[in-house]
Parts: C-alpha cells; structure tokens; sequence
C-alpha cells in the first residue's frame, strides 16, 4: 500500500526568460513579457510530495513536519524573495523557466529524502500554470 503525503508552501521570486545567445528581438518573441530586461516576479506554490509505504512503526510516509522543516530550510530560505537569474548560481547558465525551477528544487531535495521513498515537485507559477516534475 503506497500512501502519498505533501506539503504545500509558497515563494515570491522575480526572473526573466532569455537565451543570452539569442538577440534581444529572438527573445521577445519566443517569451514575450518574460523577456522583460528589468524582470518580473510571481507568487509561486509549490507542493512536495513523498510517496511510499508508511512505516509500521510510525504509519508514517515522511513525518510531515520533517518534510516541512526541509522544504523551508532547503527551499524557501533560499528561494523567497530573491531574483532567481542573479541570486542563486542555480540559475547562472539556466533559463529559470517553471520547469527547469521545479528541477532544481527536486535536486536540492532528493538528496535529503530515503531513497526508497518517490518524489514529486509540482510548482504553480500562476493558479493556471503549473509544472509537475517528474511527469507521470
């Protein structure tokens, strides 16, 4: 029986979309506003979720408070309030799209969750768009 636990948490973050090698009409054109050379931001919600077999012991997935100290301590410090493209070397030579943002976030969290247990990013960058990393 594999159980699904999540918690869900929320970060504003400026960024602009460009490829450096294109020129600047190329990248108006591909991302339109996102392009915009003085940034943008947005209210992203992001939901972690841990899936696996609860513990016998415990009837615990993940402790949901362990999973909430990580994902504030790992993500939020780091991601809330800053300008993905000049504040996080994540971003340095990565377009700091919805998708490649929720990546990163599961890179940074994979290596802190058992390996036994799966693990899902889904970031909101809009009530209407949202990634889910990995896809189904």
């Amino acid at each position: 029986m594999k159980v699904r636990v999540s918690r869900k948490e929320h970060f504003n973050a400026a960024h602009r979309l460009y490829n450096p090698a294109w020129p600047d009409q190329k990248n108006r054109e591909v991302f339109g506003k996102c392009a915009n050379p003085n940034y943008h931001g947005h209210n992203y919600e992001l939901v972690v979720s841990v899936t696996g077999t609860p513990d016998d012991g415990t009837g615990y997935v993940m402790d949901t408070k362990i999973l909430s100290d990580l994902v504030r301590r790992e993500i939020i410090d780091l991601f809330d309030h800053k300008n993905l493209n000049l504040d996080l070397p994540h971003f340095k030579h990565l377009n700091p799209t919805a998708e490649n943002i929720a990546r990163v976030i599961w890179d940074i969290l994979r290596p802190h969750i058992k390996a036994e247990l799966d693990l899902k990013i889904t970031l909101y960058e809009t009530e209407r768009n949202f990634v889910e990393y990995p896809a189904d």
